[in-house]
């Protein structure tokens, strides 16, 4: 019988994404330290998030939520479409709500400020890399509810769709799924520039101004016909 110790478990491979180099370096050597951690790689930008992250098939992405040529919860989306495994952890300067709901419904799996201490950010990558959560529950249906106000007092999700053409009707229901412009465009086989036009129009429809607020008629409407998944 062999007495080798058992292997021990693979590191949790972690992929940064900030446009400030200082940071990006004060991570790496942060997290890369960790026996159970290894930074696999980091991009300055979204395209290069985008183009390098797929490959390096990370366990977590922590994502600067501000970027030069985009955000990170755009990059969120389009990775975790890639990749559907992948636990993102966005990283931003500001106390920002909307950028909160933004990134709940990207599918961000925790949302944490630069300020906060080296040790606890350590202890959220491994929790996001575990497939927990590092979003409050209370905190997340508080921010939903307020969502809501915009249409107070008017009809119910379904009578509201009632305006909108069918294919705005279809667009809406990928919205909800949490689909970029461009998956939206490529399920529908129209054009970005179209999608964004339909995207316009509904919104005015709807009378809300956000699209994540979009979002959130369309989960309503899903509850209401018993299609929720």
């Amino acid at each position: 019988m062999s007495d080798a110790p058992a292997a021990a478990p693979a590191p949790i491979r972690v992929f940064l994404l900030d446009d400030h180099e200082v940071v990006r370096r004060g991570l790496h050597d942060l997290l890369d330290s960790e026996p159970d951690i290894e930074v696999v790689g980091e991009a300055a930008t979204a395209a290069q998030a985008l183009a390098r992250g797929p490959a390096l098939r990370p366990d977590v992405a922590v994502l600067d939520v501000r970027l030069p040529d985009s955000d990170g919860i755009t990059v969120c989306r389009e990775l975790r479409s890639r990749m559907p495994g992948l636990a993102c952890l966005m990283l931003t300067s500001f106390d920002d709500e909307e950028a909160l709901l933004d990134a709940i419904m990207a599918g961000a799996a925790g949302y944490v400020l630069k300020q906060i201490k080296g040790s606890d950010l350590v202890a959220a990558v491994r929790t996001v890399a575990t497939g927990q959560s590092m979003l409050d529950p209370a905190t997340t249906a508080r921010l939903m509810s307020s969502l809501r106000d915009p249409t107070a007092g008017k009809p119910p999700g379904d009578k509201r769709l009632t305006v909108l053409s069918e294919r705005e009707r279809a667009v809406l229901e990928l919205i909800g799924e949490g689909l970029t412009n461009r998956q939206i465009g490529k399920r529908l086989f129209l054009s970005e520039k179209t999608v964004k036009n339909h995207i316009s129009r509904l919104l005015a429809k709807l009378g809300v101004e956000r699209r994540v607020q979009a979002a959130v008629i369309a989960a309503e409407v899903r509850e209401h016909d018993g299609t929720g998944r």
